[in-house]
């Protein structure tokens, strides 16, 4: 599996998994349980991963959706 992005904000994890979904792209969120340890305030961010075949459409289609990705 890939990271495909990190971010602190769950409603882009949210927004991004509905994206691939759409287009039949299985996405995983690591990292969400955090918010148990960090008491909510968003200090550690959020991972999202895909398998390594799907990462180059995933990427493409989250960034015709307006989602930034860092470079790779």
């Amino acid at each position: 599996m890939k990271e495909l992005l990190r971010t602190t904000d769950p409603t882009q994890i949210a927004f991004a998994q509905a994206l691939l979904q759409g287009e039949g792209i299985d996405a995983f969120a690591m990292d969400v349980h955090m918010s148990i340890l960090e008491g909510g305030i968003g200090a550690f961010p959020r991972r999202l991963m895909v398998h390594d075949d799907d990462h180059a459409e995933a990427r493409s289609v989250l960034s015709d959706n307006g989602i930034s990705l860092p470079e790779t």
